[in-house]
């Protein structure tokens, strides 16, 4: 069974950077669309970014030119590299994986990982 790990949260200070990960065991990362969602306290779930199965990367308005993401198949990891992070981007980050970047087709969740930009 298909199981997803993110982890890489923390304390941010504005204007800094962190890398956020999504490992999956019992499958390989190649074969499935990856997402970050995030959910700042108070606020709906927010869709950050996808990678399909083929490398594509797609991402939110409000990350665009900030956020990257990227895939490691040797490593079976998809990462989320945030730079200039702002105070906006506090929020639980979870990552899913599915045959495609669509909600309905993201099945599998990570736990989440909390990520506070402060200083």
């Amino acid at each position: 069974q298909l199981q997803v790990v993110d982890s890489g949260g923390g304390l941010v200070q504005p204007g800094e950077s962190r890398r956020l990960s999504c490992t999956l065991s019992g499958g390989t990362v190649e074969h499935y669309a990856i997402a970050w969602f995030r959910q700042a306290p108070g606020k709906e779930r927010e869709w950050v970014s996808c990678i399909t199965s083929g490398g594509t990367p797609t991402y939110a308005h409000s990350v665009k030119g900030r956020f990257t993401i990227s895939r490691d198949n040797a490593k079976n990891t998809v990462y989320l590299q945030m730079n200039s992070v702002e105070p906006d981007d506090t929020a639980v980050y979870s990552c899913a994986a599915g045959q495609l970047c669509v909600l309905p087709y993201l099945q599998h969740w990570g736990q989440g990982t909390h990520v506070t930009v402060s200083s």
